[in-house]
């Protein structure tokens, strides 16, 4: 009996030290791991704000929500993106909202030309769209965590464009609807090509124009295809970052409010960084021997009639949504 007896604190240790791994195998096994994928490159702002988003995370979690960005469509294409998220196939991405104007016109808002061509603007007319945009994505299972702008969308040439007459038949890169749109508009033929295979897309001659962001323009070091830009400044697109509620769903309400704060940080601190971009990348197209002018008379002109078409046509096939959104910009703005 005694030797029984002698034998039980060792039982206890034992029993103590398995609970003790037993514990630390559930703390780690607690860890999430997700994969985010994204279209752009690494040198591109909102990719630097996403890494800062996923660090701040990372921080405010203690590593239990450890989100690993996968750039420049490395993981999945930007084509892609939404619906990998939305059939789990990955819990979160970034994509750029007018992508999804197929499916709702609501999605283009901010890229109908001259709607929203300053930040204020933009800022104005997120607000009073952020809402039924993202009761759109709810009704996927989708989650809209936070949006940020590109720069001023602008008009890159091998030559100076003085009047819409000097775009007709140019073969122009397109990215969304809107961008499509506004080449039939101006007579040229719209080219569908993503942002990393814009380089080669110009030196074969596949596209002569692209309408983009001075940002999209230094990252692509398009000096090294195209001479001009024109900073039209006909539109800020914004790019969205998306997660999927069943994914969400599954975090504590910690780590889920810890996300959702690092989303609001990362929204403020993205505008600011694109607002910051602008004149970065125009010093830099100017530095680099691209010739950066304004819009002329007949040029502004003949882009303020299409941008007045593309504005009617929107509104019309966005229906009550786009009316509601439409009315709540200009209420906003008075």
């Amino acid at each position: 009996m005694p030797a029984i007896q002698s034998r039980l604190p060792h039982l206890a240790t034992a029993a103590a030290f398995g609970v003790s791994l037993a514990t630390l195998g559930t703390s780690a096994q607690a860890a999430t791991e997700w994969d985010m994928p994204t279209p752009y490159g690494d040198r591109t702002f909102h990719t630097v704000n996403i890494r800062e988003f996923t660090d701040d995370v990372r921080e405010a979690t203690d590593g239990e929500l450890d989100i690993t960005v996968h750039s420049n469509g490395s993981l999945i294409g930007h084509a892609e993106i939404k619906n990998s998220v939305r059939r789990g196939i990955v819990p979160m991405g970034e994509l750029i909202m007018s992508r999804l104007a197929n499916e709702n016109p609501i999605f283009e808002v901010d890229s109908v030309p001259y709607l929203a061509a300053s930040y204020e603007d933009a800022w104005t007319l997120w607000e009073a769209s952020r809402e039924i945009i993202a009761e759109e994505l709810e009704q996927q299972g989708l989650r809209l965590l936070f949006a940020v702008p590109w720069p001023p969308q602008g008009i890159y040439t091998n030559q100076a464009i003085e009047s819409g007459d000097d775009l007709r038949n140019l073969s122009m890169r397109a990215y969304n609807t809107a961008s499509e749109r506004i080449a039939q508009l101006v007579g040229a033929v719209p080219t569908q090509v993503e942002v990393p295979d814009i380089p080669t897309a110009f030196s074969t001659g596949r596209v002569e124009a692209m309408i983009t962001s001075p940002a999209t323009g230094a990252d692509t070091k398009a000096w090294d295809y195209l001479s001009h830009f024109n900073h039209a400044q006909l539109w800020l697109p914004k790019n969205m970052i998306i997660v999927s509620e069943k994914a969400f769903s599954r975090l504590d309400e910690a780590t889920q409010q810890a996300l959702l704060d690092a989303a609001a940080e990362a929204e403020t601190r993205g505008w600011e960084m694109s607002r910051q971009e602008t004149d970065d990348a125009i010093a830099v197209l100017e530095e680099n021997g691209i010739v950066v002018s304004e819009p002329s008379e007949a040029l502004a002109e003949k882009l303020k009639e299409v941008g007045e078409t593309m504005t009617q046509e929107w509104v019309e096939s966005a229906g009550e949504q786009g009316q509601v959104i439409l009315e709540a910009y200009q209420s906003a703005r008075e």
